[in-house]
């Protein structure tokens, strides 16, 4: 029983060092005061729940984690002064039906939303995103480190909640 811990000790701890920086903490520090970033999701963690686990468990093998591993795919979140754009997969249990195949996932480009960063005490920021032209009310909660790692948490009325997980990038310009 002791091995197993300190196994499981071992494997946390090589799990939530990163093994690199993605961006450095003026970067990232810059890129959230200018309002101007994108989220790249790498994993999705959808709320465990008996029909989610049962197509995870299809999907994935049947020891993994229940998170979906989304490399090789290109979702994110666009943060700019003026918008956000969301292009993002959902995993779990919707309580009202779409009917257009084209608006699954959580995709939307809001004009008008609230921006709301936090410092956090040990470094980090908080940043509280809720667009206000969207059809579904939902608010996306961004938790970022100083080196650019982030988890988004995604709520909405009428889906579960999901997280993901990713990191922070400087947004292309515009030629």
């Amino acid at each position: 029983m002791k091995t197993l811990k300190n196994y499981m000790v071992a494997v946390m701890s090589i799990l939530c060092i990163p093994a690199f920086a993605q961006t450095d903490k003026a970067t990232t520090e810059k890129i959230i005061e200018n309002q101007d970033f994108v989220f790249v999701a790498t994993t999705a963690m959808p709320l465990s729940s008996q029909d989610v686990s049962a197509i995870l468990y299809k999907l994935n093998s049947p020891n993994s984690s229940g998170a979906i591993n989304l490399s090789g795919s290109r979702y994110d979140l666009v943060v700019k002064k003026d918008s956000v754009v969301a292009y993002l997969p959902f995993y779990g249990r919707s309580y009202s039906a779409n009917l257009d195949p084209n608006e699954a996932g959580i995709k939307f480009n809001s004009k008008s939303f609230s921006y709301e960063k936090t410092k956090r005490k040990k470094g980090g920021w908080n940043i509280v995103i809720v667009p206000k032209d969207v059809k579904d009310h939902q608010k996306m909660t961004l938790y970022v480190t100083e080196s650019g790692y982030a988890t988004l948490n995604v709520m909405n009325n009428n889906r579960q909640p999901i997280s993901f997980n990713g990191y922070l990038m400087e947004a292309k310009k515009k030629p």
